[in-house]
């Protein structure tokens, strides 16, 4: 019924000569989400979209310039295609779900421009939101050039942001910005954001009349740069902006280019009526291109041992790693890592050792490497190992060949198309030597994990490191935690490096103990580094160690039960026949909930949360009532897992 609908407004709109400002309407499956794009008498380009006939987004601007044409006004609406269903199921190795399934109808908007070379817009609506994308048909090696794309996001009146700003390029420790790492701002007006330079960062979530956004892009076909948002003319209204023109492998290109064919990344719309649609959707991996090169069963994910977190530089030594790599195998851990200057500290010829002792333990080793380049000034080595096909084929090599089985990549240069390719050149030869990687100092994924697999996860917050740095950044770890599942760690893995038992050295740790287990729970990435040290686990109950021998970093399923981004988050995941509810407080008042279970119960489960210091435990049994529910107690900056 709605696809008859929605194909039959077409034709009107289209064919219909007595209106000025042409018309597409077209609507979700489900019928809840409408998409409207309107070309207007000056042939330019526009969207609205509602949710349960309310407005969520008005008048947003679609459109691209390239050099050699504009494409964001004088266009004419040739014909449009569909509504074509689109459907497909596939595998993730880790994150939120194992098996997941898009299915969404798509209409493509055929557009001319006044030179008359075709444009085409593409939108495809599912029940869980909508993207867009731009494409240019035919074949030529002639390479275009676009120098600004004017999609926007226009708000309705009153809507809220949770963002996070972006910080200048070549700025900050060592030049090493951007590496969108930080603080985001929590439920401001959207209106009161006033215009910035330097913009703000994907992925983004808004709260417009009675739905919730999400805002994101996906990865670049080796075609295009990343983005970030800028303030647009509208007071809720933000639009696409380009990197700056410092952001780039070293002479390589920023802004897009490319011959034709050529299909721009999608921006992607994930919304509903409550932030769990975004918690439990894969809305960004959806659109994420399909794994294209071989056999990726060596990627194993898993959770890592890692000194540096707590110890820093003075412990990549061989004895520390030596007792590090014991501490990952005692624990049931699958990796460590080692980190900054180990070819210098530890040498090849011991890193060599410990990778045979680990491999005994059936534990992993990960090295860290600078991406190095002109990009910024880090001394921090190994480095200029990675910057060509040639020096990646002869050092990971060497890698395979003694037996690591990943490597960290940090201190990445900006959104740039070459550095954008430069991430897909890294991955790809790793995997030829079967290494997975991680990315330190990045950009975010962008679904890049579905596409290269053995990608296990990126940084790209402000994550623990920065709470060990300053306090006012270890004072936000508890609001955080409730908010990442909706913005940066919606889609995508993320190395926050939680689980921190004891004390930082400098500054003082604010969250509870329950809270700090949670983050193992609530936080996805494919491989998950944990921050606690083999002497500050030696202190905790059993109870404790048990549970985090146990926690998994891929799950089948997962279910939002409550929360509010900034305040608390109550989350469900599931690994095989075992559930894990976990949740974190960040009010300044205990809070008590009445969890409805989503998932039948027989028998109880165990819950661990807080003692009465800091530094302390609770454990209890805990047996669902009549109607599913557990009540739970939460103190302020504290959590709680509990496993059926």
């Amino acid at each position: 019924m709605n696809r008859l609908y929605t194909a039959v407004i077409i034709m009107l709109a289209v064919t219909s000569g007595c209106v000025t400002t042409k018309t597409v309407n077209m609507s979700s499956p489900d019928g809840r989400i409408t998409v409207a794009f309107t070309l207007d008498k000056a042939g330019q380009p526009a969207y609205s979209v509602s949710y349960l006939d309310t407005a969520v987004m008005t008048n947003s601007a679609l459109g691209l310039k390239r050099k050699d044409a504009d494409f964001t006004t004088g266009l004419r609406l040739d014909s449009v295609t569909g509504p074509e269903a689109v459907r497909e199921s596939y595998t993730l190795l880790h994150g939120k779900k194992r098996e997941a399934s898009y299915n969404a109808l798509r209409h493509t908007v055929h557009l001319s421009g006044s030179s008359g070379e075709p444009m085409d817009i593409i939108f495809q609506v599912s029940d869980e939101g909508f993207a867009f994308c731009y494409r240019f048909p035919g074949a030529s090696a002639e390479v275009k050039f676009i120098t600004e794309e004017g999609s926007s996001f226009g708000f309705a009146e009153g809507a809220l942001a949770w963002i996070q700003p972006r910080a200048a390029s070549k700025s900050g420790w060592n030049m090493t910005n951007p590496s969108y790492e930080e603080n985001y701002m929590m439920e401001v007006p959207l209106a009161t954001v006033a215009a910035d330079t330097n913009g703000w960062v994907f992925p983004a979530l808004f709260r417009s009349g009675n739905c919730w956004v999400n805002l994101t892009e996906s990865w670049p076909d080796r075609n295009y740069c990343g983005s970030h948002m800028a303030k647009g003319s509208g007071a809720n209204e933000m639009k696409i902006a380009f990197p700056e023109l410092t952001e780039g492998y070293t002479g390589g290109s920023v802004l897009p280019q490319s011959g034709l064919p050529w299909q721009t990344p999608w921006r992607i719309v994930t919304m509903g009526q409550t932030p769990g649609i975004i918690a439990e959707s894969t809305h960004g991996t959806d659109l994420a291109l399909p794994a294209r090169e071989g056999d990726f069963r060596y990627v194993r994910p898993g959770r890592a041992a890692w000194s540096w977190a707590l110890m820093k530089d003075r412990s990549v030594n061989y004895e520390m790693q030596k007792s590090f790599i014991s501490y990952a195998s005692e624990m049931g851990w699958e990796y460590c890592l080692i980190d900054v200057n180990w070819d210098k500290t530890i040498g090849w010829d011991k890193i060599a050792e410990l990778a045979r002792m680990a491999e005994e333990k059936k534990v992993g080793l990960i090295l860290w490497y600078n991406s190095a380049g002109d990009w910024n000034t880090v001394t921090y080595h190994p480095k200029d190992r990675l910057l060509t096909h040639e020096s990646r084929e002869e050092e990971f090599g060497r890698l395979e060949s003694i037996g690591i089985k990943g490597i960290k990549v940090d201190f990445f240069g900006g959104d740039g198309q070459s550095m954008m390719n430069y991430y897909q050149d890294i991955l790809s030869d790793a995997h030829r030597h079967k290494l997975v990687v991680n990315c330190h100092g990045s950009t975010y994924p962008r679904g890049l994990q579905r596409t290269w697999p053995n990608l296990v996860s990126m940084e790209a917050i402000r994550g623990f490191e920065f709470a060990t740095f300053d306090q006012a950044t270890a004072d936000l770890v508890a609001s955080k935690a409730t908010t990442l599942a909706f913005t940066r760690n919606a889609f995508d893995p993320m190395d926050f490096t939680p689980v921190c038992f004891t004390q930082y050295d400098n500054f003082e740790r604010r969250t509870g103990n329950g809270a700090e287990l949670a983050l193992a729970v609530l936080f996805l990435s494919g491989v998950q580094h944990y921050a606690e040290t083999p002497m500050g686990m030696a202190t905790v109950p059993d109870y404790v160690k048990n549970m985090m021998k146990e926690i998994p970093v891929s799950w089948d399923e997962t279910r939002f039960i409550d929360g509010y981004p900034g305040r608390y988050i109550v989350l469900a995941r599931r690994s095989g026949d075992r559930w894990y509810i976990a949740g974190v407080n960040a009010e300044k008042m205990p809070l008590r909930l009445a969890v409805r279970l989503p998932f039948p119960v027989a028998g109880s489960g165990t819950l661990i949360t807080e003692g009465d210091t800091l530094p302390s435990f609770s454990t209890a049994s805990v047996t669902p009532d009549n109607a599913g529910k557990i009540n739970i107690e939460i103190q302020p900056s504290g959590g709680f897992v509990t496993k059926f």
